[in-house]
């Protein structure tokens, strides 16, 4: 009787939680309001010779400042890597005025993955910079339709160019399926898009995927990483391995709790992970805690016996840099 009145006090604390930040992200979210202490980002800026950033005008909890959004080229033509969010007015007028100001047109749009504040502004810019004309929307597939006559799907290693940058797609799945990073090989440098953040850390959806992309970009050597939120990034090396670390980081934590518990929920996990995060950004904390359990089952060391509750069952496991990666 004791563990049942135990379980049920669980759900209701896992449900009544769950609520509270799916509210919070949603208030926070349709407020357009970034998270405290952020570095400043400009709206517009000249990030090299063939480099400009757009800031998307849309911070949030998820998005920091708001989506980086940049134009490339030296020349009238150019590429733009991600759209924003539909129905920012304030993103197309300033992309408007970069292409005013430097007398050029978008002639490719290249996505680096499908999440809305990348994908959302393509019929904004369609209908009120392009008036309608088609030009290639390169993007990788996912296994859901998103519409065929809309993108030009392209797999790992496709190169697009105008005068100035050459783009080569490097497949990076792990923050989503269809995920892009691309290397601008006049610089040397990679768009890093949701993979790696200017500051903070991201969300995924599979760990094995995205700890292999963060080592393969660790592999590239780049000198510079322009990533989809936040400033750039010059120490990238340091960058990179702050994050493969955090996420073992992550796991670790993650054990730990397990450990001091007979049983816990995900959630009551999350809290206790993520104490110090804001409750706007605890349903994606929850979703990577769950990822990280899905590992654990997998290794042998955690049980789900029901619903949302794990325990731990494993000796005593070292969690080490190459088990993030399996």
């Amino acid at each position: 009787m004791t563990a049942y009145v135990g379980r049920a006090w669980s759900m209701l604390r896992f449900y009544t939680d769950f609520a509270y930040a799916g509210v919070a992200y949603l208030v926070n979210s349709k407020a357009h309001r970034a998270m405290p202490n952020l570095a400043h980002v400009e709206p517009i800026e000249k990030l090299s010779d063939a480099v400009t950033r757009i800031l998307g005008h849309n911070p949030g909890p998820f998005t920091l400042q708001g989506t980086n959004t940049y134009l490339l080229g030296t020349g009238s033509k150019k590429i733009l890597i991600d759209t924003g969010e539909p129905n920012i007015s304030e993103y197309i007028s300033a992309l408007k005025s970069v292409l005013s100001s430097t007398n050029s047109q978008i002639e490719y749009i290249v996505i680096t993955h499908w999440h809305g504040d990348h994908v959302g502004g393509i019929d904004n810019i369609t209908e009120e910079i392009l008036d309608r004309k088609k030009i290639p929307i390169y993007k990788m597939r996912r296994e859901k339709d998103e519409g065929v006559e809309r993108f030009h799907y392209v797999e790992d290693g496709f190169e697009v160019a105008v005068d100035g940058a050459t783009l080569k797609f490097i497949a990076t799945p792990g923050h989503t399926a269809d995920h892009f990073a691309l290397w601008l090989k006049e610089e040397s440098s990679l768009f890093s898009g949701d993979c790696i953040l200017g500051e903070g850390t991201t969300v995924f959806e599979d760990l094995h995927d995205y700890m292999t992309s963060l080592e393969k970009i660790r592999g590239l050597n780049a000198k510079r990483i322009y990533p989809g939120h936040g400033p750039v990034i010059d120490k990238v090396v340091d960058k990179v391995d702050e994050y493969i670390e955090h996420r073992m980081k992550r796991e670790r934590e993650i054990v730990k709790v397990l450990k001091e518990h007979e049983e816990i929920t995900s959630m009551d996990v999350t809290n206790q992970v993520y104490s110090d995060s804001p409750w706007a950004v605890r349903l994606a904390a929850l979703n990577n805690v769950k990822l990280v359990l899905k590992k654990l089952i997998k290794d042998g060391v955690v049980e789900n016996p029901y619903f949302e509750t794990f325990k731990w069952v494993g000796g005593e496991k070292k969690v080490q840099k190459e088990d993030s990666s399996l």
